[in-house]
């Protein structure tokens, strides 16, 4: 039998980290519909990070994405999130948007250009002193169109080239978490592609790279959960990005698409000591049509719900059927879990930590979203600009 009360203290636990950028306007590389009373600055963000934490109580960080969160004093940035009861998370670098990038950043052919990709990654690295900042997160849109275009190994070395001059200038207590995509941009060759190469990059760079698992970041039918196994196992989890996906990076909210796949991770989380460890659960989505903070608040639940089931899986009972070779029994076991509506136990949980038990209801009466639409008016909203 499961320990509820274990189960409840595990769950007053999480922490899901919200990305600054999902505050603003954004969407497709076709059209970003702007909303009334999104974030103009950083500084907003903050504030609206702020209020998914209070009503959710497990989001009490928020990743900022440079340049797009650049400010004159990250250290104050820093200070003004603390003052509103949150921290600000990763520093996630982009090479993926200067016209120089065209053809790569750090696996450009042109030295030149590999120098602005790894200096801009120092530059992270200086933010990261400033915010106290644990987590460099890098991903490239690095690649290629055509065959022949480029020499494919040269490009491996120039990527372990910049990534060790990046993984040398971490200080204590710094990680890199190193993501993969397997296409798009870059259609012939991308040179982060999957989890096996980020892993051997980490393996070659040390302890302090770890790998991170995009769940967007797949081709259908990919088993997902294996490779958070297999990285837990190793040493070499380092985060997550949530978000889900019917087609290709779709970037819609967790859960959404697949929520027994997000299950079944999170359940390899937990079965891998993963839900203790330092693994870092990052959302990254693009809340395109839907309001931004209501998403993220119901992105965090969904994280919650989907942990909540894996923490009830009976394992000593799953143990004694997968050992007795009992299929359908080890696989009821794990489907029972799945099964339990979890949304008393953790309105039970919210209630506990002083929380409202309804964290959608809590917000849309709180009044927030007529105050940014009444207070945010002029300046120009901060977004992709697709």
């Amino acid at each position: 039998m499961t320990d509820l009360a274990a189960v409840k203290a595990a769950l007053k636990t999480q922490a899901v980290e919200t990305p600054s950028w999902a505050y603003g306007n954004s969407g497709t590389r076709f059209k970003v519909f702007a909303q009334a009373g999104v974030p103009r600055s950083p500084w907003e963000k903050v504030q609206d990070a702020a209020q998914v934490h209070a009503f959710t109580g497990a989001a009490p960080t928020v990743a900022l994405h440079i340049p797009w969160d650049t400010v004159e004093d990250y250290a104050a940035l820093a200070k003004y999130a603390e003052e509103r009861g949150v921290r600000l998370g990763a520093v996630n670098s982009n090479t993926f948007q200067d016209d120089d990038y065209k053809l790569g950043s750090i696996c450009h052919p042109d030295a030149a250009v590999r120098r602005k990709a790894v200096g801009h990654l120092l530059r992270c690295v200086d933010i990261m002193d400033a915010t106290g900042s644990r987590d460099l997160k890098l991903w490239f849109a690095d690649g290629t169109n055509y065959p022949g275009q480029d020499d494919v190994h040269a490009r491996q070395d120039r990527l372990a080239e910049g990534l060790a001059e990046v993984y040398a200038r971490l200080g204590d207590g710094q990680r890199m978490l190193l993501e993969y995509k397997f296409f798009e941009p870059a259609f012939y060759t991308t040179d982060v592609p999957d989890w096996g190469t980020a892993y051997a990059h980490c393996l070659k760079l040390g302890p302090k790279a770890q790998v991170v698992v995009d769940t967007g970041h797949h081709a259908p039918g990919t088993n997902i959960e294996f490779i958070v196994a297999v990285l837990l196992r190793e040493g070499k989890l380092g985060g997550f990005d949530f978000n889900s996906r019917f087609y290709a990076d779709d970037d819609l909210m967790v859960g959404a698409a697949d929520p027994f796949q997000l299950f079944r991770i999170m359940y390899e989380v937990v079965r891998g000591g993963g839900f203790t460890s330092e693994v870092a659960f990052m959302l990254d989505q693009c809340h395109n049509i839907e309001p931004k903070i209501p998403a993220i608040i119901r992105s965090v639940m969904n994280v919650q719900e989907a942990t909540a089931k894996a923490l009830l899986v009976d394992r000593s009972a799953l143990a004694e059927a997968q050992a007795a070779g009992d299929v359908l029994g080890a696989n009821a076991v794990l489907m029972d879990a799945y099964n339990t509506d979890v949304r008393g136990l953790l309105a039970e949980v919210r209630e506990e930590l002083g929380l409202d038990s309804d964290p959608m209801a809590a917000y849309a009466r709180s009044g927030w979203a007529e105050k940014i639409v009444a207070e945010r008016v002029g300046g120009e909203q901060a977004g992709w600009g697709a």
